[in-house]
């Protein structure tokens, strides 16, 4: 049977294994997607998740100023070892976050971050536009919901989708990385600061900018 790419996707999202793989699994297992993630962690590709309560306290800060030095980024990572926190492989990783972050502008790392209070103030406007939009009451809180996902998507770091592979998450880069390094990591914070920010000024397409400049 064929398999469709939504089922690639959700299996990489689940496992952290990489596309072809998983559409090999899916290929085994007939689509099924439990049998294709047992079929995974048998031939060690979905490693990641035993590795995610392992101490990681290694690593590194890397920082990122975007060209003209208009965004700069801090971001820390960490990982189990500082032999790991010295590979190419890791410090490439710590970039393309750094990088992610000055593109996409993230305020959180993961959602359990957004506080209660900022939660209900959100559902509270989405609440209203759907109302707004002439939206039956009945359907309107499930609107909401749909609509805080999409709120977690645009700002929480590892919903976001990879600036440099649209079709993969953050969350799929990371367990990715784990999977490949053998060492539990996790981006732990960061910060990042816009010239001007809070000041009336032009909007730029700060995605486009970064994009180019990674393609030079």
């Amino acid at each position: 049977m064929a398999v469709s790419a939504s089922a690639v996707k959700e299996l990489r999202e689940k496992t952290g294994a990489g596309m072809l793989d998983c559409k090999k699994a899916l290929d085994e297992a007939e689509g099924n997607i439990e049998r294709a993630a047992e079929l995974l962690r048998e031939k060690g590709l979905a490693a990641a998740a035993k590795k995610g309560g392992r101490v990681a306290t290694e690593g590194v800060v890397e920082a990122y100023i975007h060209a003209g030095g208009r965004i700069g980024v801090l971001v820390e990572i960490n990982c189990e070892t500082d032999f790991v926190g010295k590979t190419e492989q890791f410090r490439e990783f710590a970039r393309d976050i750094a990088m992610q972050i000055a593109a996409a502008s993230p305020r959180y790392v993961r959602r359990e971050e957004v506080s209660t209070e900022e939660l209900e103030k959100e559902k509270e406007i989405l609440r209203a536009q759907a109302l707004n939009e002439g939206k039956p009451e009945k359907i309107v809180d499930r609107m909401v919901e749909g609509r805080i996902n999409k709120y977690y998507e645009e700002f929480c770091l590892m919903e976001q989708s990879f600036i440099k592979d649209p079709d993969k998450t953050i969350d799929t880069l990371l367990k990715e990385k784990i999977a490949a390094i053998g060492e539990n990591i996790s981006i732990r914070r960061f910060v990042r600061y816009e010239l001007g920010e809070g000041l009336e000024k032009k909007q730029d397409n700060f995605v486009e900018e970064v994009m180019a400049q990674v393609k030079q």
